[in-house]
C-alpha cells in the first residue's frame, strides 16, 4: 500500500473519516500549505521575497532555471498543471505586460517560442496552453511579477484523476523535467 492510499480492505469507518466507500485516495495534505497560501511571498516588490527576482539569483538547478536570456529566463512552475508546465519570466520587476521594454517584449515572445520547441522535442506535447494571468482578479498567484505560463498538453491529459479526483499526476520530478527541458532547449 502506498502511504496515504486508501486501500478496498481499509473500509471500516473511522472517527471522523465519513462513511466509507468503494473510491481509493491519494491523500496530498502537503498541498493545502499552497491552497491556504501560507508562506506566500507577497511578492509586490523585489526585497519583499519576490520569488521571480530571487529565483535568478540561484543557481539552475537549484532553482529550475530551464533556460537563461539577456531579458528573461524560463523556470518550471513549482505547481505544475501538468508535467513540464513552466514560465517565462522577465528579469525585472514588472508587473503589466504594457509596461514592458522592447528587449523585454521581445524576448518573452522568443522564449516562449523556444520552450514551444523544447517541450515538443522532450515530452512530445501535441498541444499548448500559453497566457498570462494579469492581476490578482485574473487569478495571478503573484500579481506584481508578470510571468507567461506555458503548460503543454497531450491528447486524455484531462482524464478522471483532475476533474472528478481533483489531483494531479505528475509522472517526473521537477528536477528531471529541468534536465531534460534544459538538454532540449534550442540555442539562440
Amino acid at each position: 500500500m502506498l502511504l496515504g492510499m486508501t486501500e478496498p480492505g481499509d473500509l471500516e469507518e473511522q472517527a471522523g473519516a465519513g462513511v466509507p466507500d468503494n473510491f481509493r485516495r491519494l491523500w496530498t495534505p502537503h498541498r493545502m500549505a499552497y491552497i491556504k497560501g501560507e508562506n506566500k511571498p507577497s511578492g509586490s516588490g523585489p526585497g519583499d521575497g519576490c520569488p521571480f527576482c530571487q529565483i535568478p539569483k540561484m543557481k539552475d538547478e537549484d532553482g529550475l532555471i530551464v533556460a537563461r536570456g539577456e531579458a528573461v529566463y524560463a523556470v518550471l512552475n513549482l505547481y505544475p498543471y501538468t508535467s513540464g508546465h513552466l514560465m517565462v519570466v522577465p528579469y525585472r520587476h514588472v508587473a503589466d505586460y504594457a509596461d514592458l521594454d522592447g528587449p523585454e517584449t521581445a524576448g518573452l515572445a522568443e522564449f516562449t517560442k523556444r520552450a514551444l520547441t523544447a517541450l515538443r522535442k522532450a515530452s512530445g506535447a501535441q498541444g499548448f496552453n500559453v497566457g498570462m494571468n494579469l492581476g490578482s482578479v485574473a487569478g495571478a498567484g503573484i500579481a506584481a511579477h508578470l510571468h507567461q505560463h506555458v503548460v503543454p498538453r497531450w491528447g486524455g491529459d484531462t482524464n478522471f484523476m483532475p476533474v472528478v479526483g481533483q489531483t494531479r499526476v505528475l509522472p517526473q520530478l521537477l528536477r528531471d523535467t529541468r534536465d531534460m527541458l534544459a538538454e532540449a532547449w534550442p540555442a539562440s
